[in-house]
Formats: structure tokens, C-alpha cells, sequence
């Protein structure tokens, strides 16, 4: 087991977490909730599919963010009160 607490989020130390990854191949991200009492919609999250990538080219653009994904997600979240 190891234990990567970054800090910081600007500049994120990427190497470090990819190296524990690299290492364990696990990860699990943590997050307290700061200002959940302040949001006006849920918190959208975009990340890959949980699934191997596949080799085809059209499969794998089913499983991996996109801008459209990225767009829908920001949409989501500034309509969920009807603004």
C-alpha cells in the first residue's frame, strides 16, 4: 500500500501519482467534499469508461473522454437549477 497526498492541485506533481500508479497499479481518489453545501448541482465527473481500451479506433472513442463528453457534463451542471 502506498499513500500519495499531492497537496497541491496547481502544479499538480503528476509524476509522483503516476509513479505510485506504475507501482501498485491502483488508485483512489479521496475527495471531503469542500463546499458541498454550496453547489447548485451535482458534481459532474468525466473520465474514462471503466473497461479495457479497446483496440478498435471507434470503440475506443466510446471509452475516452471527448470534448463533446466534457461539453455535455458543463451543460449538465449549468442548467440542473433551470438557469
Amino acid at each position: 500500500m502506498e499513500i500519495v497526498d499531492p497537496r497541491t492541485f496547481r502544479p499538480l506533481d503528476e509524476q509522483t501519482i503516476v509513479r505510485s500508479v506504475r507501482k501498485t497499479h491502483r488508485a483512489v481518489v479521496v475527495d471531503s467534499g469542500l463546499g458541498f453545501d454550496d453547489l447548485d448541482a451535482p458534481v459532474e465527473r468525466v473520465v474514462q469508461a471503466d473497461a479495457p481500451t479497446p483496440h478498435a479506433t471507434n470503440l475506443e472513442h466510446l471509452k475516452t473522454p471527448t470534448q463533446d463528453k466534457i461539453v455535455a457534463a458543463v451543460r449538465r451542471v449549468c442548467h440542473a437549477n433551470g438557469n
